[in-house]
């Protein structure tokens, strides 16, 4: 019976106590392998290189081309199946597996006999000839085999601890090797990451890279996560947003920048958050929140088409058709299809009030609430989760807008907007705000509101102020998460399934 199969299916039947004991046993008796090949010479962790000169995948899509062609490869065996003075194993690379033919006569009685040692998990390299099975698999027959390096546990291939999402999360390197389609997921991150920056690029935008530490907590709602600078000692923080950076570059007379940026918010975690996570903010000079809009639905567009090669998607049991135009609503008109509330009914924020108590709309409405906080709590409660098709809410009301500018004929709303798919936000966007008076104004309150709420730390970022007071171009900006992108283009259900290593709880 192949080892594996058999480890299996004795692990099914075992107490956690009793299959942590057999994990020490393995443990224990490859050790004392290792130290067998030290001992005799044959220490596989001194090889330092292996001459690689194809992959499993190609040699299955070559194959025609490649028979009876040497070759070498190198990976991790995954099975094995004795024959006596015969071996298949299968070797697995990065591309695919590959089963490679191990005969007795042709590498020798004594590296045989080394070879039947070996264990499942362990890294060899493979020289010899491609060849086709009787039963039609397509193999490397072995003239040389070599050990390049020692697994000194067991492979987790079907262990049960793999079947536990957090033990996967946490031990992404063991996944990975159990679940090979999980490669899947972060090989199209990677390309949907290549496919946006070559539209950026392509539309004339420069990628640039700003302070992750920065010298004070300004005023925005996320929660920082704190540190001490010893040389300087000085308290830093980590950035919570790459914009303020990067429209002082537009203040500087670049005219289109973005960044891929990694955030850090000290805040909770749930399937779309995590407190590290990829954003991608863009800005450009001389343009407005509708040509942002534009922007967006392009890129989005583009992108899906080249990495999924269609324009709609399949996103846990929903259709998502993201190339069709996305419907653009204001807030208020929003709210209004929706709720069945029409802000423009409100002559007071004390109606705004009533109207909200009237409707069960407790969430974000007190007794300091104005017009505009109440149709954004209206906006949470009775809109959000209903915008499934990607869907442009903009018109933001100024209380929640503080970096974006005002409407010149409705100063009560920005010219804002944010996106949804799914019922869930995937992106932000002004028209910026860079008027230096009015952002001060704002900032301040910012400022104020967060330290009402602990955040004593919380300072106005006077050198941004001094940015905007040498003159900030009418500009457009936009932020998105990216990691939510690939959850949508993966149809994976949790942010921590497109991070390689999410945040985890240590183990005791």
């Amino acid at each position: 019976m192949p080892e594996n199969k058999e480890k299996n299916e004795i692990q099914e039947e075992l107490s956690e106590e009793e299959l942590e004991q057999q994990l020490d046993e393995q443990h224990r008796v490859r050790l004392e392998k290792l130290a067998a090949l030290k001992e005799s010479g044959r220490d596989p962790y001194t090889v330092t290189k292996f001459p690689v000169d194809i992959y499993a995948a190609d040699i299955r899509a070559r194959f025609e081309e490649l028979e009876n062609k040497d070759v070498c490869i190198a990976g991790r065996i995954m099975s094995r199946r004795d024959m006596g003075k015969a071996n298949f194993i299968d070797v697995r690379d990065s591309s695919d597996r590959m089963q490679v033919y191990v005969k007795i006569d042709e590498i020798g009685e004594e590296n045989f006999a080394e070879f039947k040692k070996w264990d499942l998990g362990d890294i060899v390299g493979v020289k010899g000839y491609v060849f086709k099975t009787r039963r039609g698999e397509i193999s490397v027959h072995a003239k040389e085999i070599t050990l390049l390096s020692k697994s000194l546990l067991p492979l987790p291939e079907k262990w049960h601890g793999l079947k536990d999402k957090e033990e996967r999360y946490r031990k992404r390197y063991l996944d990975l090797i159990a679940n090979p389609e999980v490669k899947d997921v972060f090989v199209k991150r990677s390309k949907i990451l290549s496919e946006i920056r070559k539209f950026l690029d392509g539309h004339g935008y420069i990628e640039v890279d700003t302070p992750t530490l920065l010298p004070l907590e300004i005023g925005a709602a996320a929660r920082p996560f704190k540190t001490h600078h010893n040389a300087l000692d000085i308290d830093m923080y980590l950035r919570i947003e790459t914009e303020l950076y990067l429209k002082r570059l537009i203040v500087g007379g670049f005219d289109k920048v973005y960044e891929v940026g990694r955030i850090f918010r000290n805040e909770g975690m749930d399937a779309t958050h995590n407190p590290e996570f990829t954003s991608i903010e863009m800005y450009q000079a001389y343009i407005n929140y509708f040509d942002m809009m534009d922007l967006i639905e392009e890129l989005y567009r583009t992108v899906t088409l080249n990495v999924c090669g269609t324009d709609t998607v399949i996103y846990q049991d929903k259709e998502i058709a993201v190339g069709k135009p996305w419907e653009r609503l204001t807030m208020i008109e929003a709210v209004k299809k929706y709720a069945g509330v029409d802000y423009n009914d409100w002559k007071t924020d004390e109606e705004a009030r009533a109207c909200a108590k009237a409707k069960g709309v407790e969430d974000g409405v007190d007794a300091n609430s104005t017009k505009g906080h109440v149709l954004i709590a209206f906006f949470e409660a009775f809109v959000e989760d209903k915008l499934i098709q990607p869907t442009i809410i903009y018109d933001y009301p100024v209380e929640n807008s503080p970096l974006a500018k005002r409407k010149s004929d409705c100063p009560a709303f920005t010219e804002r907007f944010e996106y949804f798919i799914n019922g869930t936000e995937f992106g932000n966007a002004f028209s910026e705000l860079n008027d230096p008076i009015d952002q001060k104004e704002r900032f301040v309150k910012q400022v104020a509101a967060k330290r009402a709420q602990g955040g004593n730390d919380a300072q106005v970022d006077e050198d941004f102020i001094t940015a905007l007071e040498y003159g900030l171009p009418p500009t457009g900006g936009l932020g998105f998460g990216f990691d939510r992108l690939v959850m949508l283009l993966t149809n994976s259900p949790s942010i921590r399934d497109v991070l390689l290593f999410p945040t985890m709880r240590p183990q005791v």
